[in-house]
């Protein structure tokens, strides 16, 4: 694995909130993975750490979640062969996690 790519995603809705809607939501993950088909799994080995590991086309990338008051830091370890892309793949996730972190909840 390559170096750790970390992204920050500051939000203003509280450890709590942050965490309640990471849970709540990380169901949708898969949908926003090029491909189409992405395996993921994800648990809280700490109470403001949630584990992520994806598996898709061929590829699998492990992400720690660290929920803090003001942002979610999210550190990403990519496979060598998607390191060449950690930039693109960093804008993504900020973009796209923010998206999911701030949109209202449904229901």
């Amino acid at each position: 694995m390559a170096n750790p790519t970390i992204i920050d995603i500051p939000h203003s809705l509280g450890r709590e909130e942050a965490k309640r809607r990471i849970g709540a939501r990380i169901g949708e993950l898969p949908g926003h993975i090029p491909g189409g088909v992405a395996e993921v799994q994800a648990a809280w080995p700490a109470e403001d750490r949630m584990a992520v590991d994806v598996k898709a086309l061929g590829q699998s990338v492990s992400a720690m979640l660290d929920v803090q008051d003001a942002a979610i830091r999210v550190t990403l370890r990519l496979p060598p062969m998607l390191s060449f892309f950690s930039g693109t793949i960093a804008d993504a996730v900020s973009r796209k996690g923010a998206k999911l972190l701030l949109a209202p909840p449904e229901g």
